[in-house]
């Protein structure tokens, strides 16, 4: 089963931060892909989201150390 974690950052920066620590920080072989998602119902650019999507074929990644990975950014991890 390949299960994939999705980190919610409130901008770019923290998302690419985000992404390149969870490579550093959990051996990832690849890297994360990051998405921009704009919130329901609002028009206005600014308030979108950006996703980063981590893979975990083998489910070996923690989702508390994610989330406070996440946190840290002020974002959190989105539950499944």
């Amino acid at each position: 089963m390949n299960v994939r974690h999705v980190l919610v950052l409130p901008d770019r920066d923290a998302a690419e931060e985000v992404a390149q620590e969870a490579v550093d920080r959990f051996g990832l072989p690849e890297e994360p892909q990051l998405f921009r998602d704009a919130l329901a119902g609002e028009d206005d650019a600014e308030d979108a989201q950006w996703l980063v999507v981590v893979e975990d074929p083998q489910e070996r990644l923690d989702t508390t150390v994610l989330d406070a990975l996440a946190a840290a950014y002020e974002g959190w991890l989105e539950a499944p």
